[in-house]
């Protein structure tokens, strides 16, 4: 998937927005493809996600959702 928007913004977000619909679990999205990589997300916990989604995401947005990560897990080591 591309990793913006047709109107810029970012698809790898930190929250869904309240009330999004959800149709797949954590646990059935194994691997994410973007034009900036490829991750595979099976196995890893929240912050490991986190993290890798975030080396995925245009790099206009990686340093906002760093800081959004490290907010909510308080490091992301």
């Amino acid at each position: 998937m591309p990793s913006i928007t047709a109107k810029g913004f970012t698809k790898i977000v930190s929250f869904l927005k309240e009330g999004a619909g959800v149709t797949t679990t954590r646990a059935h999205v194994h691997y994410v493809v973007t034009e900036n990589g490829i991750v595979d997300l099976f196995g890893k916990n929240l912050k490991q996600r986190a993290k890798a989604l975030i080396e995925i995401a245009h790099p206009d947005y990686q340093e906002t959702l760093e800081k959004e990560a490290f907010k909510r897990f308080e490091n992301l080591v």
